[in-house]
């Protein structure tokens, strides 16, 4: 699946040591699959003619679709690249599996049991999002959150 996905949005990686010919091919794939009914995302005419005159030298080897993205941001040729811009956008937004989304239920149920069906949604979304995210969750300090909660919950009265 994954490598279908990178298959249609390799044209805006590889365009410039391709062909004509196989910038057209390739080109006219990706504006296919972005379309829907009459509804097209790209301009297939645009596209082919931002490709062919986007300078050779700027696109470094090895670019990632989400590098070529930020290029275009960083050097303000998103105006003058439309259609380029905007499928790269759609490219990087593109989930490649629901590997994410599943990793997310599963760790809810793990979490929501039958035992702790009384918890309030707030906690549950809180324990959810610490569990998905175990690695950043693991450095931090339990101490200096425990300190800092308790110093806005104090209740202590000064006489």
């Amino acid at each position: 699946m994954m490598s279908d996905v990178a298959k249609k949005f390799s044209a805006l990686i590889n365009f410039p040591d391709l062909l004509a010919s196989e910038l057209e091919k390739q080109a006219k794939d990706l504006c296919n699959t972005l379309t829907s009914g009459d509804q097209a995302d790209l301009n297939y005419d645009e596209l082919i003619v931002e490709m062919q005159s986007f300078p050779k030298q700027w696109p470094k080897q090895n670019m990632a679709t989400l590098d070529l993205l930020v290029f275009l941001e960083e050097k303000g040729l998103k105006e003058i690249y439309p259609n380029m811009w905007v499928a790269l956008r759609i490219a990087v937004t593109t989930p490649v599996t629901v590997a994410s989304a599943e990793r997310s239920f599963s760790k809810l149920k793990l979490i929501k049991t039958y035992l702790r069906s009384t918890m309030s949604q707030e906690c549950l979304n809180g324990l959810t999002i610490i569990s998905i995210n175990r690695e950043i969750s693991k450095q931090v300090s339990y101490d200096d959150t425990i300190d800092d909660f308790a110093a806005r919950k104090s209740r202590i009265v000064w006489f």
